[in-house]
């Protein structure tokens, strides 16, 4: 079955034959992200964690899937919960792709014994090779086909009336291109760091590794709000040209939140991206403030192979698991009880 398609892995930039292959593929490809095309190979703030693709290619030399990742400890990491990090030919044979994919991951992980991959679509091929499969809450997805008149009619009423409130207020967006712009939004970044609102779990990066990574302009956007000459949020966008646009991070100074520059930002960003053709808009999860905006909560799958000694990853989720069906079992009372014992009422 998988004969025809063999795999390569790329750790490092392709040749240009090679890297016009991919990205010949993810044209074919049903939502191409940034984080699997060539550019990918080329984030510095991954540079630690040995970035990686394996590419399944057919007799042709035709690439027909793509599935990146990273090495975290002894983990191999392909996507998050977030943001699915594989793709394929809409033409070609799945089955043999995944194959292929999945035995090139194995090749890359040695001796790594957590391997995840995450999928906007099922692949079964992967647990012929162990894989365990589980469906995670999923990432609201607003389909940009509509226009952005239609999709702002699909907010909800709160994040319209904030929209209209950041205007009134006479919050501004505009895209960064300056170092001075870059320089600012690093000072808002660093800011947000530090916000007592929540706890926030970022390396922090340096400004030289922040504007690099922000200034891939064929991948990447970073949207400002100013208020009065000052910047006071922004929201890096990143993308596959005409493919999939993502959210990827938003800082904001918590003393400027009451003008609501978020929900502008979002809106202006939207704007934007049907004005360029873009399908879709990932939001890169499904909490509250994202569900606000409307769209659909599209399903991602985890695909796992636990290679611990007892599969204790496997064990210990499957514990958790009957846990949590435990107590949605318990009365209403006693539920509220428990959460108040344990400080999450």
């Amino acid at each position: 079955m998988s004969s025809d398609i063999t795999f390569t892995i790329a750790q490092k930039f392709p040749p240009a034959g090679l890297a016009e292959a991919w990205r010949d593929c993810l044209t074919r490809g049903e939502l191409p992200s940034h984080y699997v095309t060539p550019e990918y190979l080329l984030e510095s703030q991954f540079a630690v964690e040995r970035p990686f693709a394996v590419l399944a290619v057919d007799c042709r030399g035709a690439v027909t899937g793509v599935l990146t990742g990273l090495h975290q400890g002894h983990h191999l990491e392909c996507g998050q919960i977030s943001r699915p990090q594989i793709c394929f030919d809409s033409g070609a044979d799945l089955r043999a792709t995944a194959d292929a994919l999945a035995r090139g991951m194995l090749e890359e992980a040695r001796a790594e014994t957590v391997l995840s991959v995450y999928s906007w679509t099922l692949v079964d091929a992967f647990r012929h090779f162990g894989f365990r499969m589980r469906s995670t809450e999923g990432v609201v997805v607003l389909d940009l086909t509509q226009g952005p008149e239609a999709v702002f009619k699909q907010f909800d009423e709160n994040r319209r009336r904030n929209i209209r409130a950041a205007i009134n207020h006479g919050v501004e967006v505009f895209q960064a291109s300056t170092r001075e712009d870059f320089a600012a939004a690093y000072q808002v970044y660093l800011a947000w760091l530090q916000t007592p609102r929540k706890k926030i779990v970022w390396n922090k990066m340096s400004f030289a590794m922040f504007e690099r990574m922000l200034r891939l302009s064929a991948n990447r956007r970073l949207f400002l709000a100013r208020h009065s000459g000052k910047v006071i949020a922004g929201v890096s966008l990143r993308f596959f040209p005409r493919g999939l646009l993502e959210f990827a991070a938003n800082w904001s100074l918590d003393e400027f939140m009451k003008l609501r520059p978020n929900d502008l930002l979002h809106w202006r960003a939207i704007e934007w991206a049907c004005r360029e053709g873009f399908p879709r808009y990932s939001l890169g999860g499904a909490h509250p403030f994202l569900r606000r905006f409307g769209g659909t909560v599209a399903p991602v799958y985890r695909y796992r192979l636990d290679r611990t000694w007892l599969r204790r990853h496997d064990l210990r989720e499957a514990m958790s698991d009957r846990a949590r069906e435990w107590f949605e079992r318990l009365p209403k009372p006693i539920a509220q009880g428990v959460r108040r014992f344990l400080g999450k009422s």
